[in-house]
């Protein structure tokens, strides 16, 4: 399973890849914004996305739309501050597949997998 890690915060990155890794995925790639996200779906094709709602260049509810244009199939987990609670429907209405509030525990990452199939 090949997992892209969307975030604008590096130590989130960091968090996510640990993590994930440790969960036994491959983590592909990252991208710090929505706009690199798109590229890097692109160019990556990956079976798994983890976006963040809030960041610069594009957010991460234009990128999930940008995604499910180019594979409508795509696997994507939101992940969000808390109190964000309109933006995450919004997510789930344009194609999201899960979401996690932050802070993300290890525990809630893992069977936020194990329920998009990943």
């Amino acid at each position: 399973m090949k997992v892209l890690i969307v975030d604008d915060a590096t130590f989130m990155r960091n968090f996510l890849t640990d993590n994930i890794r440790q969960l036994g995925y491959e983590v592909v790639g990252e991208a710090s914004n929505g706009k690199e996200a798109v590229e890097k779906y692109v160019e990556l094709n990956p079976d798994l996305v983890t976006m963040d709602i809030t960041m610069p260049k594009m957010n991460g509810i234009e990128a999930l739309k940008e995604i499910i244009k180019i594979d409508t199939n795509a696997k994507v987990i939101m992940i969000s501050d808390i109190g964000q609670h309109d933006k995450i429907i919004e997510a789930i209405k344009n194609g999201a597949t899960d979401f996690i509030i932050k802070p993300v525990h290890p525990d809630r990452l893992k069977d936020s997998l194990a329920k998009v199939g990943a």
